[in-house]
């Protein structure tokens, strides 16, 4: 009997498998004949769905590969067996229309986001569900699919388990149901109990449904307006914890971004500032033209730039289901706002460029690279060769060129991460991005870097030595020590101790304010700073430079900066640091900008 029921079971799963793998054309022609992502993947079982990263809905996409994933056994259980071509036409919506690319998924989530004040956790909630609607409405409306049906099985069903009265409780289920029959002209208590609405969600889903008319041609920026017609559903619902519950199975896109690479999430776009207002107040949707157009207060930009802030960054990219610690969105937010700065590192030219030229032939020997055998020369020997005793290769030396060649300047910089500095995982720090610039042009240029992150004695954070590696250099100017102030003298002194004439020439480059002049203190050996300062300069053979938080007018020797100054003018005059005051450290920016062009080009 037994083996009887499990055949029976496994019979149903594969005529459900073949059937859903039949509509599959059909669910992309549905968009277009043009229409190409590759199979869906089916689950025959709920634990195959979970290891496919699949919970909670019956379905859902990913972003990362074009993929759809559907759990049959949720499918059946919700009696939706029979919907294969809605429910995979709807899941191919998502990624032809909306929201199509990660990118837009992030933008999507920021301008909800914004939308929800101390409710940002439903972001990823009502992105889903407004972009449900547009995807609905066009399969109902141009394709006649039958998706107001998948609502009512959806309703039954949760009406059929007694111990679940989430969805009889969700004002944000009622309100959505309702925008359905106006979007579609159906009667009135077709898919939700006509006694639920009263009259102000009534004119809430009249303008829900509007929304959606008025913005189908650009429902990006809807997507605000969307957010601020359910905040207060969701004020209503979050206290009584329903919300969540009747609207899982509709979360197709939760974690949709899950492994994509954060591209196109930092810049806080116009109309995300000020797209925030209620559908009321936007006269297309209302048609009433004295309505009032301006944000509200709650939903005003919090950032003081058009650049969003490290965590806000983070928010975003947790609530599309990129899953990173802050030290690792850190790297991928200085990396990307880094980028459009970058600048060539400055070169210096050396006296000659050898020119190969061929002086004979050699033999080739097994374990040489196989491209550098003279076939001809080979055969000419021997008709049969014989690797290691006929085979041959060219041998070449170098004459001098009449065109110089470059030497990349290699870059030492010391990034103060203090008290005083800020913590640039949270906020954003000019100093770590100034340093990200600088140093991403200097690997451009082919040029090799090596950072140290300071704060208080024995708190430093460096690379392995001088390297080409961009991710380990922002990995060390993104970490925060937030201690004392105290230079770490003994990691300068070791860098340049050991460095011969031959070795390259070396920029030594300090970010960090008054804090810097500690340099010049004795170190653990009672070696003089002053000494190894100079030393350094003397071996790195390509000057050094003190981005500095200063007054414009340090050199005058106030009571506060009575030693500092005299320090820093010795270091200039003596030394011949180049000594740069930034008087607001959102300034060394535009240094960072100029600093190779300004003082190291030829």
């Amino acid at each position: 009997m037994n083996t009887q029921s499990t055949e029976q079971q496994t019979n149903t799963q594969q005529t459900l498998l073949a059937t859903w793998q039949a509509a599959w054309p059909q669910a992309l022609a549905a968009w277009s004949r043009f229409t190409r992502l590759h199979e869906p993947l089916l689950c025959v079982s709920r634990l195959a769905a979970s290891q496919a990263g699949l919970s909670g809905s019956f379905a859902m996409i990913r972003l990362s590969d074009q993929s759809v994933v559907v759990d049959l056994e949720g499918i059946q259980q919700l009696g939706l067996q029979d919907y294969a071509l809605e429910i995979l036409a709807h899941e191919v919506g998502h990624h032809v229309f909306a929201p199509g690319s990660v990118t837009e998924q992030f933008r999507l989530l920021a301008r909800i986001r914004r939308a929800l004040p101390t409710l940002e956790k439903f972001a990823p909630t009502v992105a889903n569900l407004y972009t449900d609607l547009y995807i609905n409405d066009r399969l109902h409306r141009q394709a006649s699919l039958r998706m107001a049906d998948i609502y009512l099985r959806l309703a039954q069903h949760g009406r059929g388990k007694s111990e679940n009265a989430a969805t009889a409780g969700s004002q944000i289920w009622v309100l959505y149901m309702r925008i359905y029959e106006q979007l579609w002209k159906l009667e009135k208590g077709s898919l939700i109990a006509s006694n639920a609405v009263s009259p102000e969600m009534d004119t809430d889903a009249w303008l829900g449904a509007r929304l959606i008319r008025v913005y189908a041609g650009d429902w990006m920026h809807g997507a605000g307006k969307f957010a601020t017609l359910l905040l207060p559903y969701l004020i209503a619902d979050n206290e009584a914890s329903a919300s969540q519950q009747a609207l899982a199975h509709l979360h197709d896109t939760k974690d949709a971004a899950a492994g994509c690479e954060p591209i196109g999430a930092q810049e806080i776009e116009a109309d995300e500032i000020n797209g925030a207002v209620h559908p009321a107040n936007d006269p297309l949707v209302s048609g009433v033209d004295e309505v009032m157009t301006s944000p509200d207060e709650n939903t005003a930009s919090s950032s003081s730039g058009q650049t969003r802030e490290p965590y806000e960054y983070g928010e975003i990219l947790r609530a599309a289901g990129i899953q990173m610690s802050d030290h690792e969105i850190a790297i991928r937010y200085y990396r990307e706002r880094a980028l459009p700065h970058l600048v060539p590192f400055p070169k210096r030219p050396n006296p000659q460029s050898p020119e190969p030229q061929l002086e004979g032939l050699e033999q080739w020997d097994i374990g040489e690279p196989f491209d550098e055998i003279d076939w001809l020369q080979t055969l000419l020997q021997s008709p049969h060769p014989i690797p290691g005793l006929t085979t041959v290769k060219r041998a070449y030396g170098n004459e001098q060129g009449k065109d110089p060649g470059h030497i990349p300047i290699d870059l030492d910089m010391y990034v103060d991460s203090s008290g005083s500095m800020p913590n640039p995982q949270t906020h954003t720090s000019y100093l770590t991005l100034a340093g990200a610039i600088i140093a991403m042009s200097a690997l451009r240029a082919g040029s090799r870097v090596q950072v140290t992150l300071w704060s208080g004695k024995n708190q430093t954070l460096q690379t392995n030595g001088f390297v080409r590696d961009d991710a380990e250099i922002l990995s060390v100017l993104t970490g925060f020590f937030g201690g004392a102030t105290c230079f770490p003298i003994p990691q300068m002194r070791d860098t340049f101790a050991s460095r011969k004439p031959e070795d390259r020439a070396v920029h030594i480059l300090m970010i960090s304010d008054d804090g810097i002049t500690t340099m010049f203190d004795k170190d653990e050996l009672g070696n003089d700073g002053w000494d190894i300062s100079a030393m350094a300069l003397e071996k790195g053979r390509a000057g050094g430079s003190m981005a500095l938080n200063l007054p414009s007018d340090w050199e005058k020797e106030s009571r506060y900066y009575a030693q500092v100054p005299q320090d820093l003018k010795r270091a200039r005059d003596e030394q011949g640091w180049h000594i740069h005051a930034i008087t607001g450290f959102e300034h060394l920016m535009e240094f960072a900008r100029v600093f190779s062009q300004q003082h190291y080009l030829r």
